[in-house]
């Protein structure tokens, strides 16, 4: 068989991580980034700079590939589709569609009989001061924002009046629950009715970014068992190829909420690197590349830190980690606060 060629929109650590697998797969991998300073250009077989919505770079990278991924879902839906004609994409364009637009995917979600919080759209800010029922609440935007960009915690709606909010573009009001504890279930789904499941991933956030994953999740058997039937059901319903990320809250009555997708590997499955015979990364290369589907076995609990900002620098000057210490340099230039700089897995 024919060397295979995967073209990896987006250059971040994700992509690195999916080339790095890839290489292990002898999959080359070509990547395309609007950051002319990606890390990923560290560990891809070649490097295309550019904008996502320059086609002549676009057809530049479509002609080097056999197939086209992405690490992150928010490129034009335009570019994406665009490709497609040309070379498959996988997860499929209108998967990306779907899932940028908090409302439409929030609409998905409750659809297949699936648990959200409550929600409502707003598209000015006087629609708010009529919805005391949904406060405290966290404003999001529609599109776009992750990682807590583009979201407002709001407690009442005086609190509205001392943001300075661009009502312009589209707004989903969420209620908040009373949160006990996040979790997030990561799927490959290979065909119909094909995966490979991680179990269960216990998350903690701080100021609305991922800072600790850990397996196993402390959680009951009912939650164990409905978050991995939930995450089936929704891949299965998006026809989905490859891996996806389910996030999930529990109520402190042990209720279960879909709070987002992410159409792509994931954060908190970076421990599925050291702690599985088969990474989050290695299973969407081979679900892309229609490369065969190896049962999952897990090695070890596991615990995963995410380094934000200059907390990089403390593990960079460290020679030697212990034995079930794995340390990830994301190899980011420039150090910025509260930026994704690497993360360190323990296994326990």
């Amino acid at each position: 068989m024919s060397e295979i060629t995967l073209g990896i929109i987006g250059g971040g650590q994700l992509g690195s991580m999916l080339a790095i697998a890839a290489k292990k797969l002898n999959v080359k991998t070509v990547i395309f980034c609007d950051d002319i300073d990606a890390p990923a250009q560290n560990f891809c077989n070649q490097f295309i700079a550019g904008s996502y919505e320059n086609n002549e770079k676009i057809i530049e990278f479509v002609n080097e590939v056999d197939m086209v991924t992405y690490e992150f879902e928010n490129i034009p839906f335009e570019t994406l589709n665009e490709i497609n004609k040309l070379k498959p994409v996988l997860p499929k364009p209108s998967v990306n569609r779907l899932i940028q637009h908090r409302l439409a995917e929030k609409d998905f979600v409750n659809k297949l009989n699936i648990r959200t919080t409550r929600y409502v759209s707003i598209e000015k800010k006087s629609d708010i001061d009529a919805l005391e029922d949904f406060l405290p609440g966290i404003l999001k935007t529609t599109t776009l924002g992750y990682d807590g960009k583009g979201q407002y915690p709001i407690k009442s709606g005086d609190e509205l009046n001392l943001l300075n909010i661009d009502f312009s573009k589209g707004f989903i009001l969420e209620k908040l629950v009373k949160l006990k504890k996040e979790i997030s279930i990561i799927i490959t789904r290979f065909s119909n009715n094909k995966y490979e499941i991680y179990e269960p991933i216990e998350n903690t956030h701080e100021d609305q970014i991922l800072k600790y994953s850990k397996i196993p999740a402390e959680i009951n058997k009912k939650i164990f068992d409905q978050s991995k039937e939930w995450a089936m059901l929704i891949a299965e319903e998006l026809k989905y190829i490859g891996t996806l990320c389910v996030e999930y809250f529990i109520d402190r009555n042990d209720n279960l909420y879909v709070n987002e997708i992410a159409p792509r590997v994931h954060n908190s499955g970076h421990l599925t690197i050291n702690a599985f015979n088969v990474s989050q990364f290695e299973n969407h290369v081979r679900a892309v590349c229609g490369l065969d589907q190896v049962p999952l076995k897990k090695i070890s609990n596991a615990k995963m830190i995410n380094l934000l900002g200059d907390q990089i620098i403390h593990y960079r000057n460290i020679e030697k980690f212990k034995n079930n210490e794995f340390f990830f340099d994301y190899l980011k230039k420039d150090i910025k606060e509260k930026r994704k700089m690497g993360h360190i897995t323990t296994l326990i």
